[in-house]
C-alpha cells in the first residue's frame, strides 16, 4: 500500500464564510466531527467524486488566537503510513526531528524543511505501543 494521502487541514475563523467559500469551489461536506469536550469542530470537504482527497477544516468554538489577522494559517499535510514506527526511525536516521512521537502506535508529525507540519496515521490499527516511541517526548510544535 505505500504512502496514502489523507487530507490538508486549514483553521478557520469563521466556520460559515469558510464552507460557502469552498462550497463556491464546488466542494461538498463529507464528513463531520465534534467535540464537546475540545470545544472543536472537523469539517472535511472534498469535490465530488473525489471524496478521499478532503481538505479538513478545523474551528475552534472558542476563537482561535493562533491565527493571523488574515486568516491565513496552514494547518498540516496528512498521509497513512503502512508502518509508522518504521517511516519515523527512517525520517529519524535521515535527520528529521520527530515532533510528536508514535507513542499510540498510531500518530506522529513532523516537520518539512520548510516548517511544514507532517501527520503520519498508521494505515488500518494502531501498532502495539514500542520503545523507543512510548517513552519519547515531544519536540517544538507540530
Amino acid at each position: 500500500m505505500g504512502l496514502t494521502y489523507l487530507h490538508t487541514m486549514v483553521r478557520v475563523k469563521d466556520l460559515e464564510k469558510s464552507m460557502a467559500f469552498y462550497e463556491l469551489l464546488g466542494l461538498k461536506e463529507t464528513r463531520r466531527y465534534e467535540s464537546e469536550e475540545g470545544r472543536f469542530s472537523l469539517i472535511f470537504m472534498a469535490p465530488p467524486g473525489q471524496e478521499d482527497r478532503p481538505i479538513e477544516l478545523t474551528y475552534n468554538w472558542d476563537g482561535d488566537d493562533a491565527l493571523p489577522s488574515d486568516s491565513r494559517h496552514f494547518g498540516h499535510l496528512a498521509y497513512g503510513v503502512d508502518n509508522i514506527y518504521d517511516m519515523c526511525q527512517q525520517l529519524q536516521d535521515n535527520g528529521v526531528v520527530i515532533n510528536r512521537p508514535p507513542r499510540d502506535g498510531r500518530m506522529a508529525f513532523v516537520r518539512s524543511p520548510d516548517n511544514i507540519s507532517v501527520e503520519l496515521l498508521q494505515n488500518g490499527e494502531a501498532l502495539a505501543p514500542a520503545e523507543p516511541w512510548v517513552s519519547m517526548d515531544s519536540t517544538g510544535h507540530w
